[in-house]
């Protein structure tokens, strides 16, 4: 049984924090003010604005350190990672989960954060948002639908969100806790702590910036080591900004997709609205939800 953690009250402390890629302050602010406008106090890590100098918000060790003394605090109720990147795969076995077993809390971001949502699934069975982070929030961002999804999944409201077919879709409905993320990490998942099992599960995935051919591979690679088999559904998001090579791959990022998995039988969904774009709505990793493919419409529910 998975646990949920509980949901927010106004008045409520929510702790930002960088535990992979830089983030200047700024980029920030709008969404530390909207999270105050929402009624909840905004508790921010050491990690974000650091002055470090390279890719990373700060060293192993200080990322580390601020994303544990989250964990840690008990007056913070909520983790939204402030941004993605790279990193999170270098700290997350030394991370210390005792205090936070005991007082789950919600932990939100995506992309690099898969690996978050990914071991906290596996090794503790807790669930967690994949959903808009801070940079979300820029350019009147706050007000628009997936941000607000994001309000909405930490008040407790039940999601059902919907979208258009598509015609790769394979008609059907599933039920089944949803898992899944960056395909990036969930392939470079496979062989470690943070691993994900996805049998009788709906899974989800998306990427961004990646070549054709690596989004073919690492397909493969879920196909291969059996995390696309006995699903209990698919669900694939926004693939964008990719790259070809020099001699084109021949095949559009859909065309690789729908290839790989068109031999199984379950409901798969292309083009849901989880991505790296403003296309994004909150998700609830390991929480059950209903798949609904129809021939005109895509229906996920709680």
């Amino acid at each position: 049984m998975v646990k949920v953690p509980g949901y927010l009250e106004p008045g409520d402390t929510i702790g930002i924090t960088c535990p992979a890629g830089y983030m200047a302050a700024a980029k920030a602010q709008t969404c530390i003010e909207t999270l105050q406008q929402w009624g909840y106090q905004v508790k921010v890590g050491a990690t974000l604005g650091s002055d470090s100098a390279t890719y990373f918000s700060g060293t192993d060790d200080e990322r580390l350190g601020d994303l544990q003394s989250m964990l840690d605090d008990d007056t913070v109720k909520a983790i939204l990672c402030g941004r993605g990147g790279y990193g999170m795969g270098r700290i997350i076995d030394r991370v210390d989960f005792k205090a936070f077993k005991k007082n789950p809390k919600w932990i939100i971001g995506f992309s690099d954060i898969t690996v978050l949502h990914a071991h906290l699934y596996s090794n503790y069975k807790i669930a967690s948002l994949h959903a808009p982070m801070a940079a979300a929030f820029n350019d009147e961002g706050f007000n628009n639908e997936y941000v607000q999804s994001l309000r909405k999944a930490l008040e407790g409201k039940t999601a059902r969100y919907s979208c258009e077919a598509h015609d790769f879709n394979h008609k059907g409905e599933a039920i089944g806790e949803l898992v899944g993320g960056n395909l990036s990490l969930i392939a470079h998942g496979i062989g470690t702590p943070s691993d994900i099992k996805t049998k009788g599960r709906i899974l989800f995935l998306e990427d961004v910036g990646e070549y054709l051919y690596n989004i073919d591979r690492m397909l493969y690679q879920l196909k291969r080591g059996g995390k696309l088999d006995k699903l209990a559904g698919l669900i694939i998001g926004g693939f964008t900004d990719n790259k070809d090579t020099e001699r084109p791959f021949g095949k559009t990022v859909y065309e690789i997709i729908h290839e790989v998995v068109k031999g199984y039988d379950y409901p798969v969904c292309f083009n849901f609205p989880v991505s790296h774009e403003k296309e994004n709505y909150a998700l609830k990793v390991g929480v059950g939800y209903k798949l609904k493919v129809g021939k005109g419409k895509v229906v996920l529910e709680e």
